[in-house]
């Protein structure tokens, strides 16, 4: 593994998670691994999960980590060749890259998507800019379009908990009062559609994923008939990708509530966090037993080190 920024980038998405799980069980038995190695974490938006599960994976293996909020300590990067920088950029990306590159053995980048021009938001810009002029292993902590780093948590979570080989999973849309971003849902379904799961997907009419995402996977635009038998219901929002970054109006009846939960005997409850509660989900089915978001919250440290210590031993 060269760069970690989708499951493409995996070479055995099993023994990815399976090397996380062992990392979860001693935590601290790979510290020589990042000895002398430096981790760099470069936030162009906000980050709680993301953020601190990083430096605890790379804090667990022996690696230093330096972090920067791009958008409020740094220069404004310039990401276009040829262009006369006489506005409001004041650093390319060719010498800020090479440069993090000098400082550090791993760079982790986190992006976020304009949701105002879809072409520029899903060519992926910023990420494969990084890509392009660094010389060390990316680690996408969240892009664009994708968000592997949950992903690869929300996988690992599904295998430690499941009853059956091959369990339902439906990833169901929620309402919300911002435009959000369809990174976590799209990643979602790519890292579904290569583990021994049965995926649906269920959202509103004009709320379908992009094609590319959703090829050869269910999707239900009646949100009961797909929860229906569900051992896992993975709820989130995103705005619309045919009407780029539209949101959701009168759609409230799409909260996931306990009678909905109820359409499943067992199904377990997963949000990435954080949730905007009695919006997205009620109190009732996020502090019930059935919730998982803790569980998951815990694996974005599991899942940042099995890709650290790949990095580290292949990258």
């Amino acid at each position: 593994m060269r760069h970690f920024t989708s499951v493409k980038d995996v070479a055995d998405v099993k023994a990815l998670v399976a090397s996380a799980r062992e990392l979860k069980a001693s935590p601290n038995a790979n510290r020589e691994a990042g000895k002398h190695r430096t981790l760099g974490l470069l936030f162009f938006n906000p980050s709680l999960r993301t953020r601190l599960s990083t430096q605890k994976a790379a804090m667990n293996l022996g690696m230093d980590v330096m972090v920067m909020n791009l958008n409020q300590d740094g220069w404004s990067i310039e990401m276009e060749d040829g262009t006369v920088m006489n506005g409001s950029t004041q650093e390319h990306i060719k010498e800020a890259a090479g440069v993090i590159s000098q400082y550090c053995d791993i760079i982790g980048l986190r992006t976020f998507p304009s949701l105002i021009d879809k072409e520029a938001d899903y060519s992926d810009r910023v990420l494969h800019r990084f890509m392009a002029h660094a010389t060390v292993p990316i680690i996408s902590l969240e892009s664009a379009i994708r968000h592997p780093l949950q992903s690869l948590a929300d996988l690992i979570t599904i295998e430690e908990q499941k009853t059956k080989v091959r369990p339902k999973v439906v990833l169901s849309w929620a309402p919300h009062p911002r435009a959000l971003p369809q990174a976590v849902a799209n990643s979602f379904a790519e890292w579904m559609r290569m583990a021994d799961v049965d995926l649906v997907i269920t959202n509103p009419e004009g709320f379908d994923l992009a094609p590319e995402f959703t090829e050869g996977i269910p999707v239900l635009h009646g949100q009961n008939e797909a929860l229906h038998g569900a051992d896992f219901v993975y709820v989130k929002n995103w705005s619309s990708f045919a009407d780029y970054g539209r949101i959701g109006q009168g759609l409230d009846h799409w909260t996931m509530t306990p009678d909905k939960m109820a359409l499943n005997a067992s199904g377990k409850f997963m949000h990435c966090l954080p949730v905007r509660r009695n919006v997205v989900v009620a109190d009732a089915v996020i502090d019930s037993p059935a919730s998982l978001v803790l569980e998951q919250a815990n694996n974005r440290t599991y899942a940042a080190q099995a890709v650290l210590l790949n990095l580290l031993r292949h990258g």
